[in-house]
């Protein structure tokens, strides 16, 4: 593999990164909480996908939006059913939610495998495009997707929070969330908000992924662990800010083993990981609270 093919590989797999990470940094500046289940989304997505094309026949857009349905919604019955009631019992303690996500995320995992099978499955290209040509680099078409798509959306979060009165709303509520109810502004609608638009994010980066690695009920864990590192190496101070942490990884996870061996992807991401937990934990980007 040339250096090219390389930086390529690493851009494609930060993008990933960057666009789970972006669904948990919708959750983070709208709720003030951490969802941890937002990889197991991202499979169950996936996974329904290519279980509808492959074993059912489906058309591909007909189980595309079958998938990113059943990311949504897994993602608002987490902070309907699970979240909110939690907090309310615990006084709007962190912990016992953050307790109670972990046991989603082993949950829909262990469904999605007891559903759809506990073999891998391939994953589905959205389009028949490719392979390009590009400076004497081969480029395959789901590459094309993955990145133009996590751009894309990238472009439309941000575009959102700045301009929309919920996106606007969204920032106020994390930000200060007691505040806003003393206000009035209706905290509990907007929660729900971002949480589906996370459910939706993170579906969209599960599907789009999947052709390229394949996916597998167990893939949901090191999912949610790769996004939740690309944020805090990110930070929260905008909404460009995962997708910093999310290439970063990707270079990381494609040219360690490259130069260091097939073992040096993981331990490259945790020495990163923990100089940032030591060092600069608000992140590289971090984030102006508005009182």
């Amino acid at each position: 593999m040339s250096n090219a093919q390389l930086w390529i590989a690493a851009v494609e797999i930060g993008a990933f990164f960057a666009l789970l990470a972006l669904a948990m940094y919708l959750v983070v500046i709208g709720t003030d909480f951490f969802n941890f289940a937002m990889g197991p989304y991202a499979m169950a997505a996936a996974i329904s996908t290519s279980w509808l094309v492959v074993e059912k026949g489906a058309a591909i857009w007909v189980a595309v939006t079958a998938g990113i349905l059943l990311a949504t919604v897994l993602s608002v019955a987490t902070e309907l059913l699970v979240i909110r009631p939690v907090q309310r019992r615990s006084g709007r303690g962190e912990l016992p939610a953050l307790v109670a996500v972990t046991a989603v995320l082993f949950a829909v995992q262990q469904l999605a495998g007891t559903i759809f099978g506990r073999t891998p499955m391939p994953g589905t290209s959205l389009f028949d495009i490719g392979p390009f040509n590009i400076l004497g680099v081969t480029v395959s078409g789901t590459t094309v997707t993955l990145v133009s798509g996590a751009l894309i959306v990238f472009a439309l979060t941000v575009g959102w929070l700045r301009l929309s009165s919920s996106g606007r709303l969204l920032r106020a509520v994390g930000d200060n969330p007691e505040a806003a109810r003393i206000l009035g502004l209706p905290v509990a609608r907007i929660r729900l908000v971002a949480f589906a638009v996370a459910g939706v994010i993170a579906a969209l980066a599960g599907i789009l992924f999947a052709p390229k690695s394949g996916v597998q009920f167990t893939s949901g864990l090191s999912w949610t662990l790769t996004a939740f590192l690309a944020l805090v190496i990110g930070g929260t101070g905008r909404a460009w800010a995962p997708l910093v942490g999310g290439l970063i990884l990707g270079f990381a996870q494609v040219f360690a083993p490259y130069y260091f061996g097939a073992s040096a992807a993981q331990t490259a991401i945790l020495v990163i990981a923990l100089a940032f937990f030591a060092f600069r934990p608000e992140g590289l980007i971090t984030r102006k609270v508005r009182v």
